[in-house]
């Protein structure tokens, strides 16, 4: 159910409910399909019995229809695919997070400038102290989006004990020619100790109405510490990855991961609005 609280300007909507709010401003009836949702907001007290929005929503509603910046964190981890982002309107700033299990998503108004902090938040960003002696000279590996399958196809539903496991990813690479020692055993290290993937991209409307994004990719392997994705580049399409796909992973560092968050956000230049 959706639900708000004046006192801090935040709201709990699911997508069927933003949808709701673009039908309503463009002065259109909502489709059949949403009309329990319609219903539902009226009962939250955020629309009208005639369709008319609540104060209370005109800033997150603006920056939803009229954005500048949209940023949105995908990460995968133990309960599956969570999608977070941020909402960046001329005049406001809106943080979302997803819940595990739940449909609903928070909407909380941020200030501009804590913009790269609440990236970081999404994805967890904290300092590690990364890599085990013996595989610290690793640092990087390159191989195939299969060999990839192949590791998490052994592990996936196999022994809970770690060297169990780990023996069995290096028993199914044991007749591929596409990653030698110490590198292969690095992988399903990496594999074995992944808290998360996760990928943020940032978009927006530049010149003559040209979309850009720019994404960065990461691994979060706990004690091994953060191995970005290089490739396959972000951004990823739907089918551009196969499994002859190269794979590469390099070590990274919380600081420096922190950097590249900011450098997803455009210049002001880089804008439509401060050209326009």
């Amino acid at each position: 159910m959706p639900s708000f609280d004046s006192s801090r300007g935040r709201f709990k909507l699911a997508d069927r409910h933003i949808a709701v709010f673009a039908y309503l401003l463009d002065k259109e009836v909502p489709p059949a399909e949403l009309h329990h949702s319609l219903t539902e907001l009226q009962r939250a007290g955020l629309v009208g019995p005639e369709g008319e929005l609540s104060p209370l929503l005109r800033e997150l509603l603006t920056a939803l229809a009229r954005p500048v910046v949209l940023v949105q964190a995908e990460i995968t981890g133990q309960h599956g695919l969570l999608k977070h982002g941020l909402v960046v309107g001329q005049d406001a700033v809106f943080s979302h997070d997803a819940w595990p299990g739940e449909e609903e998503s928070e909407y909380v108004p941020i200030e501009p400038q804590t913009l790269v902090r609440e990236m970081a938040r999404k994805v967890k960003l904290r300092r590690v102290h990364p890599g085990d002696p013996d595989t610290a000279e690793v640092s990087g590996i390159k191989t195939t989006m299969g060999v990839l399958d192949v590791i998490f196809t052994a592990v996936e539903g196999g022994p809970d004990d770690v060297a169990a496991a780990k023996a069995a990813a290096l028993d199914a690479l044991s007749a591929t020619p596409l990653l030698a020692e110490p590198e292969r055993s690095q992988l399903v290290e990496l594999v074995l100790a992944m808290d998360s993937s996760w990928r943020i991209t940032a978009g927006w409307e530049g010149e003559q109405g040209a979309q850009s994004t720019r994404s960065i990719a990461v691994w979060d392997c706990g004690h091994h510490g953060y191995w970005l994705r290089t490739q396959p580049e972000e951004p990823v399409t739907e089918g551009q990855v196969g499994p002859d796909s190269t794979l590469t992973v390099v070590r990274s560092s919380a600081g420096e991961i922190w950097d590249r968050l900011a450098d997803l956000l455009p210049d002001t230049e880089e804008l439509a609005v401060a050209n326009a």
